[in-house]
């Protein structure tokens, strides 16, 4: 773990010379300095208009008091792929803010869970003796909790988003709610059904070890089971080895099930496998409803094999973070959370919600992304 933890001092070290100095320069800490301004986005049928008025009372919140200098780092499991809104999200609201700080991939490249996690336990560890106040992170699992809780005794108020370690001492959770989540997924599948009875396959997550995946799939079980279907549940398997599994193993369901299959959900970013599976049982007409905006899962949007995703709104967990942190630092974390109320799903869960784009929507969704500079 050593050479890991220098090859993360050395690129936080360089994040914090490149990144923007801020007020720091020009006033003391407690000073005023010009009020904070977000940079406009251009209005689209996309933009969660309900995240902007809560962020807008959170900065006029803010306004009110003084601007301080603040150190910040937003960590991440990853910068591309999925990430890739996050990252953009969060840099530009450290721009905004003129903090010092950057967002950070993962160090080294650990082969399991456990180093990987031990990896950004170090991550946060050197953020800390480098002077972050604020840390946002993307937790590799609960396994970094007492890493948090240390950073949090030391001062630095933590933010999670993407992926909850609930069980810490974290103030708040930037992200989409799994339970809540599932259950949008399955009122978008149930509007394309026929009537009862019927049988869905849902590829999902039913190890309970995994509680967002797990609790996802609950949420869109529930609400189909709640309408007299049959659900079945594929257990979602990752990889090339992984897809011809679920290929297959949906495939024998459309072909065999009883009551037949009238249609497939998929809940995470590989769900084009769903698509896949009806192509493979020639049944292409069966509607197919996905998670995510993988490029494949597009792909199948524009084939007519897909009728809609739900994209988890990453930039909005990106760009909200730093000014969470930022709201913890000047105006404290209870007048944060009052700022945030509208989106708060508890007193310390924010949902940044969906975004549910049917398959004639895929072009402007992708100009949506692009506007914000976004795209994956």
């Amino acid at each position: 773990m050593k050479l890991i933890r220098r090859r993360w001092m050395a690129a936080f070290g360089l994040t914090l010379t490149t990144a923007a100095c801020g007020t720091s320069g020009t006033t003391g800490a407690g000073e005023r300095a010009s009020l904070i301004k977000r940079a406009p986005l251009p209005e689209n049928e996309f933009t969660a208009k309900e995240i902007e008025a809560t962020l807008d009372n959170l900065i006029a919140e803010i306004n009110k008091g003084s601007i301080e200098p603040m150190q910040m780092a937003v960590l991440l499991k990853a910068l591309g792929g999925f990430f890739t809104p996050i990252t953009t999200g969060a840099n530009r609201a450290m721009g905004e803010l003129g903090v010092t700080g950057n967002v950070v991939g993962p160090s080294g490249q650990g082969s399991d869970q456990q180093q990987r996690a031990e990896a950004q336990g170090e991550q946060i560890q050197q953020a800390v003796a480098d002077g972050a106040e604020g840390i946002g992170v993307s937790p590799f699992g609960d396994a970094i909790g007492a890493d948090i809780d240390a950073a949090v005794a030391d001062g630095a108020a933590v933010v999670t988003l993407d992926t909850d370690a609930k069980d810490s001492t974290r103030s708040l959770y930037v992200g989409t709610i799994s339970e809540s989540a599932g259950v949008t997924a399955g009122q978008t599948l149930l509007a394309l059904l026929p009537s009862a009875p019927g049988t869905v396959v849902i590829h999902g997550n039913a190890d309970p070890s995994w509680v967002d995946g797990l609790n996802r799939m609950l949420g869109a079980r529930g609400v189909l089971e709640d309408a007299d279907y049959t659900v079945v549940v594929r257990q979602i398997a990752w990889g090339p080895a992984g897809e011809v599994g679920d290929i297959e193993w949906m495939k024998a369901q459309i072909k065999t099930a009883d009551p037949p299959v009238v249609g497939l959900l998929g809940l995470h970013d590989i769900s084009y496998r769903c698509a896949m599976a009806t192509e493979a049982a020639g049944a292409p007409e069966l509607p197919v409803v996905a998670f995510d905006f993988d490029p494949k899962t597009v792909e199948y949007m524009r084939r007519g094999l897909i009728e809609a995703t739900h994209t988890q709104r990453q930039y909005y967990a990106g760009y909200l973070v730093p000014y969470i942190l930022y709201g913890i630092k000047t105006i404290g974390l209870e007048a944060t959370q009052a700022s945030l109320a509208p989106q708060m799903s508890d007193d310390s869960r924010l949902n940044v919600g969906l975004d549910v784009v049917r398959w004639n929507k895929v072009d402007q969704y992708n100009a949506f992304l692009d506007s914000i500079g976004a795209s994956q």
